[in-house]
């Protein structure tokens, strides 16, 4: 998306505090086993703030020229991971901006090696009622509002 683009320079400054409010959410909600991966990364805030074993992925190339090493070039929907090389996945705000939500769900599905996934969805996304079908189509899990997101903590991959 463009707006990343344009905001990419300034993007800590407007959503660290946001974002780290969400990790500490999802820290009480899952154990974080090591290595992880972290979708739309952006600037790298969330990837290493659970582990330092961790890699993040964005499609922005703006956004990752602030981000630190382990985030890299990729997009959600073809990730260019092994099957099962994480334990555990995060993807903080990003999915709404994902074109093919069910291909990259079945991305993380492919690459996740326990079903240990945490996604936070823009509430008010025109998006959302979509994406809660896709998650009800491939886990079970539970959902925590969260001041502007829906937090999915998957349980079980069906």
């Amino acid at each position: 998306m463009k707006f990343y683009s344009v905001v990419a320079k300034s993007y800590n400054e407007l959503y660290k505090e946001e974002q780290i409010r969400k990790l500490n959410l999802i820290k009480n909600e899952v154990e974080v086993i090591s290595p992880l991966l972290d979708i739309g990364c952006g600037t790298g805030i969330s990837t290493n703030f659970l582990t330092k074993d961790s890699i993040g992925i964005d499609n922005n190339k703006e956004m990752l020229k602030m981000a630190p090493k382990n985030c890299v070039y990729a997009n959600a929907e073809s990730l260019p991971f092994k099957d099962g090389s994480f334990n555990t996945i995060i993807s903080l705000t990003a999915f709404q901006n994902i074109k093919n939500m069910g291909k990259a769900l079945r991305e993380v599905i492919r690459v996740s090696s326990n079903g240990n996934i945490v996604i936070t969805f823009l509430k008010r996304s025109r998006r959302l009622e979509i994406f809660r079908g896709l998650m009800n189509k491939y886990f079970k899990f539970k959902e925590i509002e969260e001041e502007k997101d829906i937090v999915f903590v998957v349980k079980k991959i069906k």
